[in-house]
């Protein structure tokens, strides 16, 4: 899909399996950009999706090999699931910020530490990060092509979004929860102040996150409106059960997701595990 002259977008969809008798159908979207004297990716979708990339690049006239850097919003599986052959394919450099390169550079660390089912299905290995970026950071791609980096923790401890300053476009990633999606966050609170400067930018015309479809103009800011007030919600709920912290974290998430009217799926590991985190990080 076409967002920009430079920018497009590509929808990738799977399956989380949360048990043997439940799947839970998902998307996500990668972006591509062309650039005069290269192609540059951010995020890669789940394991196997870089074929759907190769093929999209190449009926655009270009070829595998002008990729030259992909970035990444997080090291979740649905964002790095294709990284490793990526790179490996292509010889691009790869970007990520601080607090997400060891879930990158080892992903078994990251199953050890947050088992998403499923987890060897959509991961296709471990790759190097070439540069650390942080928050302000802006990064020339190309003459008339560069993107800022904005630190937009919440979603996990690392999360960045990056605005293309020229073209008004700010890719997300998860940063914007929107009311119904499974509540996935580590810090529901700092999430809602992440969102909060994402509103604070200039010139942002087109918001690309990965769970939604392209928003343009009125609907930018009405999309931010509505994730601060699902995250607040979320951190609300959580902290309005009497003892939360020594509640079970299977009970915990039960009660949650009872108040806030999700479906039955959203009883899974998890929306479990982040819960539980939101109800460790205090009020």
């Amino acid at each position: 899909m076409k967002i920009t002259e430079t920018i497009h977008a590509l929808k990738h969809r799977f399956q989380i399996p949360v048990s043997p008798e439940m799947k839970v159908d998902r998307f996500v979207y990668s972006y591509i950009v062309f650039g005069r004297e290269g192609v540059y990716l951010v995020d890669s979708g789940v394991m196997a999706s870089e074929k759907a990339i190769y093929d999209y690049i190449i009926r655009h006239g270009r070829s595998v090999a002008e990729i030259k850097s992909l970035f990444l919003t997080h090291s979740h599986p649905d964002h790095v699931g294709s990284v490793k052959p990526i790179k490996e394919k292509s010889g691009c450099k790869l970007f990520a910020h601080a607090g997400e390169k060891d879930w990158i550079e080892d992903v078994q660390k990251q199953y050890a530490e947050r088992p998403v089912p499923g987890f060897n299905t959509l991961v296709a290995g471990s790759a190097r990060v070439d540069r650390v970026v942080a928050d302000g950071d802006i990064i020339e791609l190309e003459k008339n092509i560069s993107l800022k980096v904005i630190y937009t923790p919440g979603h996990s401890n690392g999360s960045i979004s990056f605005l293309f300053d020229r073209e008004g476009v700010l890719i997300s990633g998860d940063c914007v929860l929107l009311p119904g999606q499974l509540p996935i966050y580590d810090n529901a609170k700092e999430g809602a102040a992440s969102v909060r400067k994402l509103q604070g930018l200039a010139n942002v015309n087109v918001l690309l996150s990965a769970w939604d479809e392209p928003q343009e103009g009125a609907a930018v800011r009405e999309k931010m409106d509505r994730s601060i007030c699902y995250l607040d919600k979320i951190h609300q709920t959580v902290h309005a059960i009497k003892d939360v912290q020594k509640l079970d974290r299977v009970e915990l998430c039960k009660r949650v997701v009872a108040e806030m009217g999700l479906s039955a799926d959203a009883v899974n590991p998890l929306v479990i595990r982040s819960l539980f985190l939101n109800a460790q990080a205090g009020d």
